[in-house]
């Protein structure tokens, strides 16, 4: 998009385009919800099986240890053939974090599962009360000898009610200030009792979402990332991550096709105005997969991102809503229509994709947080 293939990239390119043509099932393709783990995790397992379901991942912890224009190369491909998102919390929040923080025996024992796609992970961090202001968290975590007892609720969960584990932040001391200095970065095991998940349906129609309650729920203190109440720290680290995932271009891009296929099908692609916009937007595709790389290989040189990961997140996420926007523009009078509309040029699906991306700008914290994380960390602004 903004750079060349090197002779050997471009080889990489021919190989991973053949194989996912040859590969990737044609019911998952260009699909703008993820599908349900029954089909899903088939699909993610065959690319396992091939090694490339971790190409960030270094390979003596079952990653590809891909270079940073290989990583180009395959969003790139994948988004090129309408390939479905995969669930991000193993592969893109704790695998890294756990190389990183983790301990030798956290490592060999959730790392593999990860890389195999036996076991599926969840993420909790918002509650009811603590979403955006994610210190406000209630959900405690009582050290009891050799294990934790857990009480609390966690919500907006994404794949909860698939998940085998989660990874959860727990105040473990409730009195300290600031809040941040007394939460706990915990694992625990979603089939433990105690634990009563409830599917959330959004607004697109989907139960993408659950809410999460525990009980009393028994936690071994093994399962504790990192220092007992150091958790912020580590749970800053895995948002740099999560902002970085939820910006990568393969979205835009495969956004992007759909508006070309929708503004062919409706005639509006000869409009001079709407070409222009086309254009615009085009650009902007561009930016962000030329700022998700950089942002990229800040994260391979183990630099950690900071604020950077807020500007990918804000810039990403509108861009997002921007593209879904320009889609309704395309479809014109049938923008209102709830199934994929067919046309001569291909299969569109407007509503869908355009009401699952109002959440784009709320998860990994939202545009008016990120904003103020800017205008604190980059521009020095006061409070």
């Amino acid at each position: 998009m903004f750079r060349h293939d090197s002779p050997d990239e471009a080889a990489f390119r021919a190989e991973v385009r053949t194989w996912l043509a040859a590969n990737l099932p044609a019911a998952l393709r260009g699909r703008t919800n993820r599908p349900p783990p029954a089909e899903l995790m088939p699909w993610y397992r065959m690319l396992s099986r091939k090694g490339w379901i971790a190409p960030h991942w270094p390979k003596q912890h079952g990653g590809m240890g891909a270079t940073l224009n290989q990583q180009i190369v395959m969003t790139e491909e994948l988004a090129q053939v309408g390939a479905p998102q995969l669930p991000a919390q193993g592969l893109n929040h704790i695998g890294p974090i756990l190389i990183e923080f983790g301990t030798a025996a956290q490592k060999a024992r959730h790392l593999p599962p990860i890389i195999e796609g036996s076991v599926i992970w969840a993420q909790g961090y918002s509650e009811p009360g603590a979403g955006s202001d994610l210190a406000s968290l209630a959900t405690r975590a009582t050290l009891e000898g050799d294990h934790f007892i857990v009480h609390g609720q966690k919500i907006w969960t994404t794949w909860g009610h698939h998940s085998d584990w989660m990874f959860a932040l727990v105040r473990t001391a409730p009195q300290a200030q600031p809040r941040q200095a007394g939460i706990s970065f915990l694992l625990l095991d979603l089939h433990s009792p105690g634990i009563t998940i409830r599917p959330i349906k959004t607004i697109a129609g989907d139960d993408e979402f659950s809410e999460v309650f525990f009980d009393n729920v028994m936690v071994p203190a093994e399962n504790l990332v990192g220092k007992l109440n150091d958790g912020w720290r580590i749970a800053n680290a895995l948002l740099g991550h999560e902002r970085l995932g939820t910006s990568n271009p393969q979205f835009a891009l495969m956004a992007l096709e759909r508006i070309k296929t929708m503004a062919r099908a409706s005639g509006v692609m000869a409009d001079p105005t709407f070409q222009d916009r086309l254009a615009a937007a085009s650009i902007n595709v561009i930016a962000l997969a030329a700022l998700f790389s950089h942002a990229v290989e800040l994260t391979n040189r183990q630099h950690g991102l900071g604020p950077d990961s807020s500007i990918i997140k804000i810039f990403g996420s509108e861009l997002l809503q921007a593209l879904d926007e320009l889609l309704i523009e395309a479809a014109g009078s049938h923008a209102a229509a709830e199934q994929p509309i067919a046309t001569d040029f291909g299969v569109v699906d407007v509503s869908t994709p355009f009401l699952q991306v109002r959440r784009a700008t709320i998860y990994g914290g939202s545009s008016e947080i990120q904003r103020n994380i800017v205008a604190r960390r980059v521009l020095n602004l006061p409070n």
